[in-house]
């Protein structure tokens, strides 16, 4: 049976789960101002552009959130797993990846959805770095 230790630069990677919760706390907080700029009453998820002429814009910044929520368990578990043998190779693509979707956030929110992708594309660099650590990993366990 394999065992794993953790060694003291783990806490890399658990300061990048931090920063990715202070991350998602910003980009609620967007939302929530959005809500109150566009008139988008909870618990509406979407606006609909028949009944707000600004609905595109909420929806921008509803949408580069929810994005970022929905590839949030695979970036974590890739994180935590990939962190447990190269601590400080995953904390750099993990920190690369939050960097990146704040761009992706705020390119979107402009309201013109193709700006998410200037910088915010390299994060699928990061979840590409985290996939192979993770990789390399359950590869090490097996061998």
């Amino acid at each position: 049976m394999a065992t794993v230790e953790l060694s003291s630069s783990y806490g890399f990677v658990v300061l990048i789960v931090v920063a990715k919760f202070v991350l998602n706390v910003w980009m609620m907080l967007q939302v929530g101002k959005a809500r109150k700029r566009y008139k988008v009453p909870y618990p509406t998820l979407y606006a609909l552009e028949s009944e707000n002429k600004e609905a595109k814009l909420f929806n921008c910044v509803q949408r580069g959130h929810q994005n970022t929520l929905e590839l949030m368990p695979l970036f974590l578990t890739l994180l935590l797993l990939g962190g447990l043998k190269y601590p400080i190779v995953a904390a750099l693509f993990g920190a690369l990846y939050i960097v990146t979707r704040y761009f992706y956030f705020t390119g979107y929110s402009t309201g013109i959805p193709d700006n998410r992708l200037s910088i915010g594309k390299f994060s699928f660099i990061g979840l590409l770095g985290l996939l192979v650590c993770t990789f390399l990993f359950g590869i090490g366990l097996l061998f």
